[in-house]
């Protein structure tokens, strides 16, 4: 929760510095900072993947089983996302799945969709969406840590799982071996995995559409 709170924070500070033109706009919109941006975290994203100690464990003990969890959180997620988009006019289906596709991952997600979408809808309207994915994926976050307890209590154990997306396999993963039982930790860590892996995929798809 705290490290949703300081991105919370940085954000924040960033629109503050951007309104009182604390630092030039054109240095905030050149196309290779964001790119390079884009890049470490796409580099980041391998690298925690790739250097993960229980990855070999992970692969060797997946059973075709547990893949309907991860199917479950994407197809749920999709679903309700396009639902949502049929009653905004602001915005098109497809952006809205695009948001939903972060699946709690806001850093990677926020800044590749407002990359693609500069193209074809602008810098500000891009900005725009790229900002509604970095609240509504937070947002998931903070609602799995809190929100735990209840959901487990009224939906099941799985319930927490796949509401918390991509963050099962890091931020979210205590509070669900807390909340969930030890016997979750390995579906928990499978699920956030896969869902990491999922985003640039789902992103970049409904973003080209």
């Amino acid at each position: 929760m705290k490290g949703s709170l300081f991105i919370v924070g940085f954000f924040v500070c960033g629109c503050l510095v951007g309104y009182f033109g604390i630092i030039p706009r054109d240095f905030s919109t050149r196309g290779e900072i964001s790119s390079w941006v884009l890049y470490l975290l796409m580099f980041q994203v391998g690298m925690s993947v790739g250097s993960d100690k229980q990855l070999k464990q992970i692969l060797a003990s997946v059973k075709p089983r547990i893949i309907l969890v991860p199917i479950a959180t994407i197809a749920g997620t999709l679903l309700f996302s396009a639902i949502v988009g049929v009653f905004l006019s602001r915005w098109r289906v497809v952006d809205c799945m695009a948001v939903g596709s972060g699946f709690g991952y806001y850093s990677l997600s926020s800044i590749l969709i407002t990359k693609l979408k500069e193209p074809t809808i602008g810098l500000q309207l891009a900005s725009e969406l790229g900002t509604i994915a970095l609240l509504s994926n937070i947002f998931r976050e903070l609602f799995t840590l809190l929100g735990t307890p209840l959901l487990v209590k009224y939906f099941g154990r799985l319930a927490p799982i796949c509401v918390g997306g991509a963050t099962t396999a890091d931020t979210t993963l205590p509070i669900i071996t807390q909340y969930c039982g030890k016997d979750l930790v390995f579906i928990s860590v499978f699920h956030g995995m896969l869902g990491d892996l999922t985003v640039p995929f789902f992103v970049s798809l409904f973003c080209s559409i």
